[in-house]
């Protein structure tokens, strides 16, 4: 990590609301579909597992995320803090998105973070399953972008 990066606050060791607020924010950057953006939360030397995909660095990042969101349309995410202990940080998510054919899903899945003292990632586990739904099943209605304050999380939702 160059000397010249600003930190990325909340920091380790993390309370709930430290954690949840690091929940949102990656949330948030997600929800904007930028891999850019999303890849600057992670250290340049970032481990990633992502389903059965290994890889680290934020240029695989970018480039992972930039094959994500060509083939996963209209994707909306919402994240919910599972646990946290020290830099560590377990999210529950789900997300819902469609193909080129108009087939849409869920996804779940679990991730477990790790987090270096200056607040950015340095280690990204994640395990996801997809599950087709019916457009009339889905929950997730916002414009593209942030989830409004008011929208339902996953426990509301009965996620």
């Amino acid at each position: 990590m160059s000397g010249q990066e600003n930190p990325r606050p909340p920091f380790p060791p993390f309370d709930e609301a430290t954690a949840a607020a690091k929940v949102r924010a990656a949330e948030d950057a997600w929800n904007t579909h930028d891999p850019k953006r999303v890849a600057l939360a992670y250290t340049p030397d970032c481990a990633w597992r992502n389903r059965a995909e290994f890889f680290s660095g934020r240029q695989a990042i970018e480039e992972f995320l930039t094959r994500k969101w060509t083939r996963e349309l209209d994707y909306r995410l919402i994240k919910e803090l599972w646990a946290f202990h020290g830099n560590r940080i377990a999210v529950r998510f789900a997300y819902e998105w469609h193909d080129d054919s108009g087939q849409w899903y869920r996804s779940y899945g679990n991730e477990n973070w790790e987090f270096n003292p200056a607040g950015f990632m340095q280690r990204r586990i994640a395990s996801i399953n997809d599950m087709p739904i019916e457009e009339a099943a889905r929950k997730f209605f916002w414009p593209h972008g942030r989830r409004p304050d008011d929208h339902p999380g996953l426990s509301e939702l009965g996620l």
